[in-house]
This record gives C-alpha cells, sequence and structure tokens, in this order.
C-alpha cells in the first residue's frame, strides 16, 4: 500500500473517532433486572441509563398527614398499572411537604407488579422521545420521574416536555406516564408585569396574554394536578411521631420530645416533614435509637 494513502487511511479514521465521540447516541438499554428504578445521565454525548443500586424504602404507611394527596396520586398508579386509563401527574405545592417521597413509596407500592420508575434532570428532557423509543416495548410500565421541575425562559427541556406531554406527532407509549414535581404550579418564574397582559372585556371577562398563556399550557397538559399545603403544628407533631417511630424510638420518649421537634422547626424556620424527618434522625441518634 502507497504510504502517502495509507497516512491518509489512518488520519481519515482517526477523524472518524472524533466524530463518533461527539455526535449524539441514542441511550441503550440497561440491563432490566438489575433494579427497579433508573436514572437517566449523560456520558459525554451519549445517554445512559444507570441502575440504582440503592432504592428509597420508603413507603406509604411512612407518609402522614397527606392522606388525600396519597389516594389520589394511588389512584391513578394502581389504574397505569392494571394498563387501565392514567394521567400525566403533577405535584405543587410548599416545599418538604412530601411531593417526592409519595412517588418513591409507589414505586415501592407497585414493583412487583411492573411498575418501574426512570429519573430524568430537566437538563436531560430533550431526550424524552430517545427515553419513549426505548422502554415502548417492554412488558413494564414507567412512571418518567422529573423531581423539583421549574424552567427558565427559553431552556430546551420546556419545549420537549411539552411536545410530549401533548402536541407531538410521535405521542408517548401506553407504558410510560411522567410524574413531576415542583414548588412552582406553573412550572415558569411569573412577574408582576405580565399581569399587564390581561385583557377584560366589556362583560367582565378576563382573558390572559401570550406570555401568561405561554406559561399556563405547560402545566395544563398534565392530566392530574395534586397540591400540597405547609403542615399546622399538630400535623408537624404528627409525622415528628411518625418519624420517631420509625427510627424506633419509645411511646413515652415520643411525647418527651414534642417540644424539643418545636424548637427545632422554629430554628429551621418550617414545619415541613423533610424537617420532622430530620429532627426524627437527630432525636434517635442522640439517645441511641
Amino acid at each position: 500500500m502507497n504510504p502517502a494513502f495509507e497516512h491518509l487511511l489512518v488520519r481519515a479514521e482517526s477523524l472518524l473517532a472524533r466524530l463518533e465521540a461527539i455526535l449524539p447516541h441514542a441511550a441503550t438499554a440497561p440491563d432490566w433486572q438489575a433494579s427497579v428504578a433508573f436514572r437517566y445521565r449523560k456520558r459525554g454525548s451519549a445517554g445512559v441509563l444507570e441502575p440504582v443500586k440503592h432504592v428509597s424504602r420508603i413507603t406509604l404507611r411512612d407518609l402522614k398527614e397527606v392522606d388525600a394527596q396519597k389516594e389520589r396520586l394511588q389512584r391513578n398508579t394502581a389504574q397505569f398499572v392494571a394498563g387501565h386509563g392514567a394521567n400525566n401527574v403533577l405535584l405543587t405545592g410548599a416545599r418538604g411537604t412530601g411531593k417526592s417521597s409519595l412517588v418513591k413509596a409507589m414505586l415501592h407500592e407497585y414493583a412487583p407488579q411492573g411498575l418501574r420508575l426512570i429519573e430524568v434532570d430537566k437538563a436531560d428532557l430533550v431526550d424524552l422521545p430517545d427515553l419513549i423509543d426505548l422502554v415502548a416495548e417492554r412488558p413494564e410500565k414507567f412512571i418518567v420521574f422529573c423531581d423539583d421541575l421549574s424552567f427558565d425562559e427559553g431552556e430546551p427541556g420546556y419545549k420537549a416536555l411539552k411536545s410530549v406531554l401533548d402536541g407531538s406527532v410521535a405521542a408517548a407509549s401506553d407504558n410510560l406516564l411522567i410524574y413531576a414535581t415542583s414548588n412552582r404550579r406553573h412550572l415558569l418564574p411569573e412577574y408582576m408585569k405580565e399581569n399587564l397582559s390581561y385583557q377584560h372585556t366589556e362583560d367582565g371577562e378576563v382573558h390572559p396574554g401570550e406570555v401568561v398563556e405561554e406559561k399556563i399550557s405547560l402545566s395544563e397538559r398534565f392530566g392530574l394536578w395534586i397540591s400540597f399545603y405547609p403542615f399546622t403544628q399538630g400535623e408537624y407533631l404528627a409525622i415528628v411521631a411518625q418519624w420517631l417511630r420509625s427510627f424506633g424510638v419509645a411511646e413515652d420518649a415520643i411525647t418527651a420530645a414534642r417540644q424539643e421537634s418545636l424548637v427545632w422547626a422554629l430554628e429551621r424556620g418550617s414545619r415541613s416533614g423533610r424537617v420532622a424527618q430530620q429532627f426524627a434522625r437527630d432525636y434517635a441518634g442522640r439517645h441511641g435509637g
């Protein structure tokens, strides 16, 4: 072989290798038996589904003072697992009130019936169509879980999620739903100046302007909205007691811990379920629980 031609082939192969490294690659199927939960991650230009080695063990019994929200999400999830009609879900409201925990508890409850969970960061939502194609032929039921979801203006994941939820020519498969949690009802920042775009008609009707309509349109594509609210003091104490029991603290010690748990919440500026769990873990650790 001509040395010059051989040198050209080597350079061409090197160039192709570089191109393959930067070109996007579709996600490859993981070992579906390795776990019931997976994380979608970008590794360079390739999407990878990584099995979660230590899946959250939180159960529905662990979650207190959110019975109405629990019942609605469980009904929707049970319908989905059974192959009946079910909706994509947006869980919104106060921080630390159990939105993410409730989704994880659903996985724990229905994994034996074939439910699987794929956690996707908002930055990777542009790859949702690839994920849908990847799981479309699988026998399991998949929840794509987007935790703490919110968008700034112009983020690409916003349009991708909006298209998958409703409006794309490529619909999501029957074995996949999207569950998202957010502190924002409409998932995008809202500004006072946008109130000026509202239009008032002569008969008193109020119509939002285009900017507001665009912000509302994404959340409206979720078929089920579940709202969470700040806990009262009584609800907070009930959650503290539940967590202390789960850590093996005796009932008399739980009663004695009430005042200390209120001080803990006051110092944190929140009576959320997350704060209750953090107090219980600290209390149990200090008292040998």
